[in-house]
């Protein structure tokens, strides 16, 4: 999925979360969720459930798919472009305190505060939140692009992701 911000995403630091447990990852911005992408891997979806998470960024010329297939041109009079971040918060489970071996299983653990039970669904705020912003923002979604998929969709857009 893609999404136009709500917001000028130049004039101030925003909060962007990924929050990536057994049962679902969620993607947020200021603490408001905007997409979710459930495990249904017992149904044939593929779900990174032993893998593990890097973080990197990167600024790249995305004169096709960052830009609506070409409809929004870069403004390269703008340039040179420069991310900044601040108060980087990685809440993680440290695979290498674990080793390679035994990562996988110790971070699926139910002990671990991220495998709560109530942490495999948003609240009915968070719902609203995300459906107030896939109705108003989204730009481009891969489940109604059957043209991308020869008149089908991936298997995970015809189960419910909330």
């Amino acid at each position: 999925m893609q999404f136009r911000p709500w917001f000028d995403p130049t004039a101030d630091y925003h909060n962007y979360t990924i929050f990536w447990n057994q049962c679902m990852i969620v993607w947020f911005i200021d603490d408001i969720p905007i997409r979710v992408f459930r495990n249904y891997s017992a149904q044939g979806v593929p779900f990174p459930t032993r893998r593990q998470m890097y973080a990197f960024s990167s600024i790249w010329a995305a004169e096709d798919w960052a830009t609506q297939g070409g409809r929004v041109k870069t403004d390269w009079t703008k340039a040179p472009f420069v991310a900044e971040y601040r108060d980087i918060n990685l809440r993680v489970c440290d695979c290498a305190s674990y080793g390679a071996a035994g990562c996988p299983d110790s971070c699926a653990s139910s002990s671990n505060w991220y495998a709560a039970p109530d942490l495999c669904q948003l609240s009915e705020k968070q719902l609203k939140q995300m459906r107030a912003v896939q109705l108003g923002y989204t730009i481009y979604d891969y489940c109604a692009d059957g043209k991308r998929y020869n008149g089908t969709v991936p298997l995970e857009c015809s189960m419910r992701q909330y």
